[in-house]
């Protein structure tokens, strides 16, 4: 029986298809036996990776704690009134720099003057009876005991005197220390009951820069230690620890320190922002390049080295300072190659080559 040409074309395609298919089965399986001889070989012809170093020394660095911060008066008090009285006169500026002792607010003396002036009188009158019990007595017309009770009457009018001289100096409300009246809240007339608020008093010079401290760098700092304060101004604050908190935050677990410095001329306000330098002591560091920081697989971050069979191992670091030629570090130890270029494509415990140093 005769097929169909169409058939016949059908078969034969069928036929070229399973040609195909034999000689790739045929030729893949020689290049799959080829293969593990090719990638020996070229392995060993590359040999290990090759990696550039940077030869660091150590070197004794002065540590430098950075932290968030923010200036602060360093005294701010609500000056308040110790008597009660209505308002009458308020010679001090709001937001004007007052020497201790000027007048925030006078209260109306009322009846006070007159008590004052009585009580005066009254120690003018009971000092000419004492000295005249003392001359009679020397003449033997007065006992020793008229003179003790006219020394007893001049002393009890002293006291009234002085008694009546406070309630009248009270009428005054005093700035305590030098410093800017920063707020008013007493104005003419206002009626100020004791306790009452006159004003805020606040002393800028000096000033404290203020801040949060790292439980982990406690162990560092001492008070007196060089601080400075740089201002998102672009100014400048120098001084030293005066403080440091014994107590964390229960929230923050942070310690409260305080930097004092000086201010002339009181151009720096309080609650400006500022970043906070503040010296640790020395102790050794390595400069390595920002490149080098990497990150290992539990997330630390340190740089990489070759040891001298040349191994790759990791140091886990802490930047010390931010330079513009690198970073300062601890953690390493000795003369160290650290690993500049190829450092991401390596692994701890694997041999290298180190193809340039620097």
């Amino acid at each position: 029986m005769r097929l169909k040409s169409s058939y016949v074309v059908a078969i034969g395609i069928v036929l070229f298809v399973a040609l195909l298919f034999a000689v790739g089965s045929l030729s893949g399986g020689k290049a799959s036996k080829a293969d593990p001889k090719a990638t020996a070989a070229a392995t060993k012809a590359a040999g290990p990776p090759s990696v550039q170093v940077q030869i660091t020394p150590e070197t004794l660095h002065a540590y430098t704690i950075t932290i968030r911060g923010r200036t602060e008066a360093a005294r701010s008090v609500v000056v308040r009134s110790e008597t009660a009285g209505t308002v009458a006169a308020v010679p001090s500026v709001e937001g004007s720099f007052v020497r201790k002792g000027a007048i925030l607010c006078k209260l109306n003396v009322d009846a006070r003057q007159a008590a004052a002036d009585q009580a005066r009188a009254q120690v003018r009158a009971q000092l000419l009876t004492q000295q005249a019990s003392v001359e009679l007595a020397r003449k033997g017309y007065r006992s020793q005991t008229q003179v003790l009770q006219a020394q007893a009457a001049l002393d009890n009018a002293q006291a009234v005197q002085r008694q009546a001289e406070v309630a009248l100096e009270q009428m005054n409300i005093r700035a305590p220390f030098d410093g800017v009246f920063d707020k008013r809240d007493a104005e003419i007339g206002a009626y100020l009951s004791p306790g009452q608020s006159c004003g805020t008093m606040i002393e800028l010079d000096p000033i404290l820069i203020v801040g949060d401290l790292p439980e982990t760098e406690t162990g560092r700092l001492r008070v007196g230690a060089a601080g400075s304060a740089l201002l998102l101004s672009g100014e400048t604050l120098t001084g030293h620890v005066r403080y440091l908190s014994r107590e964390a935050d229960a929230q923050t677990r942070t310690y409260h320190i305080e930097v004092t410095a000086r201010n002339p001329g009181l151009k720096i306000r309080s609650g400006l922002s500022a970043t906070v330098k503040i010296e640790a002591g020395q102790g050794p560091a390595h400069m390595v390049p920002v490149s080098a920081l990497v990150l290992d697989a539990a997330g630390r971050q340190g740089v990489r080295f070759v040891q001298p069979d040349n191994v790759v191992a990791f140091a886990p670091v802490t930047v010390i300072e931010e330079t513009p030629r690198g970073v300062w570090v601890s953690g390493l130890h000795g003369q160290v190659q650290v690993i500049t270029v190829g450092q991401s494509y390596v692994a701890e415990g694997q041999k290298v080559r180190i193809g340039a140093s620097h």
